[in-house]
């Protein structure tokens, strides 16, 4: 199993949320945790420090991109001259590619400077992204995170704003290389969209966006609970919210 967390914006965490996901782990052992974005609220040290140390703690491997709240909103100087400094001190590659026993995830940085709600791929994102897809092992399942969600529903007041600048391209050409989804988060809510029919790609086979809302905020969106993903290792996606009565993360059908 893997665990999809999203959005955990440290400096503005619940503690009964992460009490909670450390139950959760250590009662189904995931194989592996990804994290698609957002570990602090504002890139604060403390807060990337605060998410590096939960994160540590539930003693599983995992991989995580940065959001578009892990670049400083009000010092212009570490926003412009080096908005990953704070993130790659605590996590290293913004980048980093994860493969598990069932699992090859691949992490793309779509966090741009000019960009910063919507997010970027740049054509040398796309291939090398591409290439690592091809060459990895067609008995695993293949995935892709990044921030930024390649699909909003037509009534989302956000749109394709929030949706990064060359991601159809991006997805036409990782589609080909056997990819079967996209880990987002950054709407704050949870979502599955068939990318190949909403897209008419020309291949055999669907391609999931999958949207994780915040696992661990009390930043919520329209009331909609804290909330994950996960995803078996023969491909079906569940999500899980946030009970307030039990302080439990419970299947949402």
């Amino acid at each position: 199993m893997l665990l999809h967390l999203s959005d955990l914006h440290f400096g503005t965490e619940k503690p009964e949320c992460l009490i909670a996901i450390e139950k959760f782990c250590q009662e189904h052992q995931p194989e592996l945790i990804v994290v698609s974005g957002d570990l602090t609220q504002r890139a604060k040290f403390i807060q990337f420090y605060n998410c590096r140390q939960f994160l540590d703690s539930l003693k599983i491997p995992y991989i995580v991109v940065p959001g578009n709240h892990d670049i400083s909103l009000y010092n212009l100087w570490n926003r412009f001259f080096s908005p990953f400094a704070r993130y790659q001190f605590f996590f290293g590659e913004l980048e980093p590619t994860l493969q598990t026993e069932h699992f090859f995830i691949v992490g793309v940085n779509s966090i741009r400077r000019r960009y910063h709600t919507r997010g970027y791929i740049s054509l040398e994102q796309i291939q090398r992204t591409n290439e690592t897809l091809k060459h990895a092992p067609d008995d695993k399942l293949k995935l892709v995170v990044l921030h930024q969600p390649f699909y909003t529903s037509p009534d989302d007041p956000h749109g394709i704003k929030d949706c990064p600048v060359l991601g159809r391209m991006a997805l036409e050409n990782w589609s080909r290389s056997g990819l079967f989804g996209v880990l987002h988060g950054h709407l704050h809510k949870t979502a599955v969209y068939n990318l190949t029919q909403i897209y008419d790609l020309k291949i055999d086979h669907p391609v999931y966006d999958i949207h994780a809302g915040t696992a661990t905020s009390y930043r919520l969106h329209k009331g909609l609970p804290n909330s994950f993903n996960t995803i078996s290792n023969d491909g079906l996606i569940q999500h899980f919210w946030f009970d307030e009565r039990t302080k439990s993360f419970v299947l949402h059908n």
